[in-house]
C-alpha cells in the first residue's frame, strides 16, 4: 500500500512575492477579499518571515474590518522589525495592534525593543535625534511639553486612545477611556509601576492616537490630576528617604 508524500513548503521568491501582492490587490480591487485574504495566508505559511506579505495582509484586514488577524500581523511585524533593527517601525506596529485589540498587552514587545535597542545603540554619535510625527492625533516634544501637559490636554477633550511615550532608553505608553487614565506599559511592566517610569521621562517625544474601542480598566482613577499628583508625591518621599538612608550611612563609615 503506498503512502503519498508530501512536498516540502518551499519560500516565495521575490518575484513570487510581488506576484502575489498584485493578485491580492487585484482580489480587493475587484470585490473579492477573501481570496486576497486566502492568497496571502498560504503564502505567509511559505515564506513566515516575509514582511512585505505581512505588510500587505494588515493592511487588507484592516480595510475589512478584520481587526483581530491584522493586530496579529502587526504583532508578527514587531518581531521582524526588531530583527532588522527598524526599532521605529516595531514601535509603530506594537502601538497599531494595541489600537486594534485593545486586550493585547504590549510589554513583552516593549521589554523585546528596549532590550534589542541596547544602551550602547541609542548613545552612539550618529543616531538620529528622536522626530515628532504628524500622522497622529497631537505630538510633542518632551523637552517643551511636559507628560503632565499632555495628559490634561487628552483628559479635558475627554478622548480614548493610548498616548505613546518614546526617549533613547525607554517605550511606553498609556491608555485613556474618555479622557481617564486606565493602564500604562513600560519597561516590561503595567498599570501603577508602569506609569512611575514613565512620569520619570524627561526627555524624548510623545503621540496620541485615537481608538474606536476603550481599553481594559487596569488602573481606576477619578481624576488625573490627582493620580498624577500621588504617584509624583510617592516618588518624591521614596527620594527623599533614600537620601535619608544615604545620610545615615555615611555617618556610620
Amino acid at each position: 500500500m503506498s503512502h503519498a508524500i508530501a512536498e516540502p513548503q518551499v519560500p516565495v521568491s521575490e518575484t513570487s512575492i510581488e506576484s502575489v501582492l498584485l493578485d491580492a490587490d487585484l482580489f480587493v480591487k475587484y470585490s473579492s477579499p477573501e481570496k486576497a485574504f486566502e492568497l496571502l495566508r498560504t503564502s505567509i505559511e511559505r515564506s513566515p518571515r516575509s514582511i512585505s506579505l505581512r505588510e500587505k495582509m494588515r493592511d487588507i484586514c484592516v480595510r475589512e474590518k478584520n481587526l483581530t488577524e491584522a493586530a496579529r500581523q502587526c504583532l508578527a511585524l514587531v518581531s521582524l522589525y526588531i530583527a532588522r533593527e527598524d526599532f521605529d517601525l516595531a514601535y509603530d506596529r506594537l502601538q497599531e495592534a494595541k489600537l486594534l485589540d485593545p486586550r493585547i498587552s504590549v510589554a513583552p514587545g516593549l521589554e523585546a525593543i528596549r532590550r534589542a535597542r541596547r544602551p550602547e545603540f541609542s548613545t552612539r554619535n550618529d543616531r538620529k535625534p528622536q522626530e515628532v510625527r504628524t500622522d497622529v492625533t497631537f505630538a510633542g516634544n518632551l523637552a517643551f511639553v511636559s507628560i503632565f501637559d499632555a495628559v490634561q490636554v487628552i483628559e479635558s477633550s475627554k478622548m480614548t486612545g493610548l498616548l505613546v511615550i518614546k526617549s533613547d532608553l525607554h517605550l511606553g505608553n498609556v491608555s485613556f477611556n474618555d479622557g481617564k487614565i486606565v493602564d500604562a506599559e513600560c519597561n516590561g511592566h503595567n498599570g501603577q509601576r508602569a506609569f512611575r517610569d514613565l512620569v520619570e521621562i524627561a526627555s524624548g517625544t510623545f503621540e496620541f492616537s485615537n481608538s474606536e474601542t476603550e481599553f481594559p480598566v487596569v488602573i481606576s482613577v477619578s481624576s488625573n490630576t490627582n493620580f498624577l499628583l500621588d504617584v509624583l508625591t510617592e516618588l518624591d518621599n521614596e527620594r527623599a528617604e533614600k537620601q535619608g538612608l544615604r545620610s545615615i550611612g555615611n555617618e556610620l563609615e
